[in-house]
Formats: structure tokens, C-alpha cells, sequence
């Protein structure tokens, strides 16, 4: 348990002798104290302004002067942003000292906004300043018998009265600080109901701030994993690919000048330089897969003529790209178009393909056509399944029709976020 400092120690041992009800209370009451105190300031805002305002109103009306038409601007400008700016003071003051989290308004909530701090927010303002008036004044009248012995003694001579009079206010004044905490806490429950209800959003206008933080979450881990898949493509590219070219070359320099060696020997390191290169040639595929370096440095359209020719089939390229689309927009076409034509190699039977990319607006539709076999099955293929989820991670919308005996259309499109 964590000790108390030394300063605090008596100021704690005094709390607890408390009876617990009382100090339940009076905690409470404090921190209903100190939401009330904090609402005077923030409600009575608006109506200084307000005054101020009707005061230069006053000017212009007058005659023989013009400083009400040159200073009026500032009062209703002030106004106007206390109006929507005092919103997340009280956002602040509700979850700090009544655990009540208000969500944040929009801009077209403007007019609830302006409605609860400059018409419901100045009553509330009202009473809460004369529930503290109350209490100052209960405050005074419960311990008049105590500050009274403050006063000259000629005084207190001359009113031989005063005890009675005293005594009358002292009960007076604890019957009204025995009534502060209910009166307190009610104004605070109102002002917490009042408060959920004009500075509250509707479930649609929830619902809708959902769809955009999924959105938004949505679109942070395209990025994200884009971006890690350029940082392994460059980590390969620059490491192991590097590494394996150096062996490969080596291999063949020792292959081509060591004649000497006994043939077990030579057919050793020839496997070996056979074996370095094939794996140069995986692992460049592997990079190609996860993020081309073509398509950073020379776009989309560049890309794609790299895929057409290093397909197995002939692919006939169409592209009509006016500008560059999003990055991940754009690895999303590639490997749409990457898995496409894989499938079309291994599955369709197919003696060529045709692909179209076209920007139609802010739409990038991609187009991959086949005189296959037809019959593929997005509910059965989960190489389909996959392509369908990574163009729907960016907005996007998938279409496929195969029927059996072919042909088979794949037409993605993409919104060409830029």
C-alpha cells in the first residue's frame, strides 16, 4: 500500500475518523462543489458577451459616435466561437469531475452546441452562482456565533440581543448546509441528464463515426502493411539476394579456373553453382511478390508490361493510366493482375490472356480475360478468396464470371485515391 507524505498524514488519520455515510457525503459533495464552481465561469461566458455586444448595439444606435460600429465585430465573433469552442471545455469538465464522457461534436452539430452554452448553459450558470451565494451565506449565518466574538465588544454592549437572533440563524444556516449536498446533487444529476441529451450524438450519427474510424483503422493497416512488405522486399534485394549473387559468382569463378580438381570435385561445385543460381531465381520471384521495385520507381503501367512478359502465355496489355493512383491502390492492382495470370497458367487451360487497366475518373478498373476452360469458383478457390479480401481492404469492388467452358472475365475496380 502506498504511505502517505508526512504533510498529509494528520489530514488523512482526521478523514478517517469519519463515519463512512458522512465521508461517502461529503466526498461526493465536494466533487459536486468543484462541478458546480467549474460551470460558473463556463456558463456565464456567453451572457458577458452577450451584454457586451448590446452594449456597442447601444452605441450605434446613439448618435454622434462610431466606436459601436468598429468594436461590435469582436464581441459577436468571440460569441460565435465561444458558442462551439466552450463544447470541449465542457466535454473536459464532465469527464474529469463526473466520469461522464461526452462523445465530439461535428461541425453540423453546431446548432445543439450553440443551443446548450448559450441558451441552456447561462440558466444552469444562474443556478449554480446562486446555490453558492446560498451556501456562502448558510456558511456565515451557522457560524455567526463563532465570528461574532470578532466584533467590538461596544457593539455586542449595545445589542444585548444579539445571542438570540444569532442562535436563530446559526440553526437557520445548518439547516441549509445540512440541505446543500441534496440541493447539489440534484443540479448536478440535471445538468449531467440535460447535458446527455443536447451534447449526446445520435445512435445513426454513432454509427456512422464507426464506419469512418474502421475505415480510417482500415486504411492505417493497408499502409502499414505495405509498407512492411517494401522494407522485407528491401532487406531481401539488399542482404540475402546480394549475398547469394557474391556466392554464385564465386561458384562460377571456381568453376572456370580450378581445372585441376578431380571430377567428384568439379561436379560438387557445379551443383553448388547450379543450386546458387536457382535460388537467385526464387528469391528474385519472392521479391517480386512482395512489393516489385519497378513499380515505386517507373508506376503501374511499367509494372505491369514486366508481369505480361514474364508470363507463360501470351498476354496482350492495355493500359490508359493518366496519372499515378494511391500506392497501395496501385500494389493492389499489381497483384491482382500477378494473381490472375498465375491462375490463368496453372488452372485455365488457356492459350492467352488479355489484360485492361484503365482510370475511368476516380475509379481504376483492372480487367483480366481468358479463352480458358472457365468454371472457376470463388467460394472454392481460396486464391480467389484472397484477392476478393484485398480489394475490399482498400474500397474496392470484385467481380468474376467463368462459366464452364470459358471464357473467364475477373473485373476489379478500385477507387483511384491519389
Amino acid at each position: 500500500m502506498a504511505s502517505w507524505p508526512a504533510c498529509q498524514a494528520p489530514a488523512y488519520r482526521l478523514l478517517m475518523t469519519i463515519p463512512p455515510r458522512l465521508r461517502r457525503v461529503l466526498v461526493r459533495l465536494r466533487r459536486d462543489l468543484l462541478f458546480i464552481g467549474a460551470g460558473v465561469p463556463l456558463h456565464g461566458i456567453p451572457p458577458l458577451l452577450c451584454i457586451w455586444a448590446c452594449l456597442h448595439i447601444a452605441d450605434i444606435l446613439g448618435p454622434g459616435t462610431t466606436w459601436g460600429t468598429l468594436g461590435l465585430p469582436i464581441p459577436v465573433t468571440l460569441l460565435v466561437i465561444s458558442a462551439y469552442g466552450l463544447t470541449e471545455a465542457q466535454r473536459w469538465r464532465f469527464r474529469t469531475l463526473c466520469g461522464v464522457d461526452l462523445p465530439r461534436l461535428r461541425r453540423r452539430a453546431g446548432k445543439r452546441q450553440w443551443a446548450y452554452n448559450c441558451l441552456i448553459g447561462p440558466l444552469f450558470g444562474a443556478l449554480e452562482a446562486l446555490l453558492l451565494a446560498v451556501l456562502g451565506v448558510a456558511l456565515v449565518a451557522a457560524t455567526s456565533l463563532v465570528w461574532i466574538f470578532a466584533v467590538e465588544p461596544r457593539w455586542r454592549v449595545e445589542h444585548r440581543g444579539y445571542t438570540t437572533s444569532l442562535g436563530y440563524a446559526t440553526v437557520a444556516g445548518l439547516l441549509v448546509l445540512a440541505a446543500v449536498p441534496a440541493l447539489a446533487g440534484g443540479l448536478v444529476r440535471l445538468e449531467n441528464i440535460v447535458g446527455r441529451a443536447v451534447l449526446y450524438v445520435s445512435r445513426s450519427e454513432e454509427l456512422e463515426r464507426r464506419v469512418e474510424d474502421l475505415t480510417e483503422s482500415r486504411a492505417g493497416a493497408v499502409d502499414a502493411a505495405d509498407a512492411e512488405r517494401r522494407r522485407i522486399e528491401r532487406d531481401l534485394h539488399d542482404g540475402a539476394q546480394q549475398r547469394l549473387v557474391a556466392l554464385a559468382l564465386n561458384l562460377g569463378l571456381a568453376k572456370a579456373t580450378l581445372k585441376d580438381l578431380p571430377p567428384e570435385a568439379r561436379q560438387v561445385i557445379e551443383e553448388a553453382h547450379r543450386d546458387a543460381k536457382e535460388a537467385i531465381e526464387e528469391l528474385n520471384s519472392l521479391v517480386r511478390g512482395l512489393h516489385p521495385a519497378v513499380l515505386d520507381e517507373l508506376g503501374l503501367d511499367a509494372a505491369l508490361s514486366g508481369l505480361a512478359a514474364r508470363a507463360p502465355l501470351p498476354v496482350r496489355l492495355w493500359t490508359d493510366l493518366p496519372g499515378r493512383a494511391a500506392p497501395a491502390v496501385e500494389a493492389v492492382a499489381y497483384f491482382v493482375v500477378s494473381e490472375a495470370l498465375n491462375n490463368v497458367a496453372k488452372h485455365a487451360e488457356a492459350t492467352r490472356a488479355e489484360v485492361n487497366v484503365t482510370r475511368l475518373g476516380e475509379i481504376l478498373r483492372v480487367v483480366v480475360t481468358d479463352d480458358g476452360v472457365g468454371g472457376a469458383d470463388q467460394a472454392r478457390g481460396s486464391g480467389l478468396k484472397g484477392l476478393a479480401q484485398r480489394v475490399r481492404s482498400v474500397d474496392g469492388a470484385f467481380r468474376m464470371s467463368s462459366p464452364v467452358g470459358g471464357p473467364t472475365t475477373m473485373t476489379v475496380e478500385l477507387p483511384c485515391l491519389t
